[in-house]
């Protein structure tokens, strides 16, 4: 496994303040699992995107997935991606209303979607 991960790490003053923990599979990179121990402008950025795309082209990955989430990425060059997850609740009550609330953001998500892919910069595909 040890093959499959970059931490991408920040020092101040020979100590440890900030990392991002990045999942390597095929043609991908994937990010972020992000911490830090002090509070710098900027530099989650830093290690989480732009050290990502730049160890990316280095090493010839096509993608840098950036995890979910953040209006803030586009900025950054990310276009949104749809993402995926599954869970299971044992309390049917719980489960049906989680169920049918997601059935409504799934069109929330696909609206916010399209009203931030017109902000990208990029030619569309034909």
């Amino acid at each position: 496994m040890k093959d499959n991960l970059l931490l991408i790490m920040a020092k101040k003053n020979d100590n440890y303040i900030a990392g991002a923990l990045n999942f390597i599979g095929g043609d991908r990179l994937y990010g972020r699992n992000w911490g830090c121990t002090e509070d710098h402008k900027f530099l989650h950025f830093e290690l989480c995107y732009y050290q990502a795309i730049e160890y990316a082209i280095s090493n010839k990955y096509k993608y840098v997935e950036a995890g979910a989430q953040g209006t803030h990425k586009i900025a950054r060059g990310y276009s949104p991606e749809i993402t995926y997850s599954a869970h299971w609740m044992k309390e049917r009550n719980f489960s049906d209303a989680v169920e049918q609330y997601l059935k409504y953001e799934d069109g929330e998500v696909e609206k916010s979607k399209k009203m931030l892919e017109s902000y990208l910069p990029y030619k569309k595909e034909n």
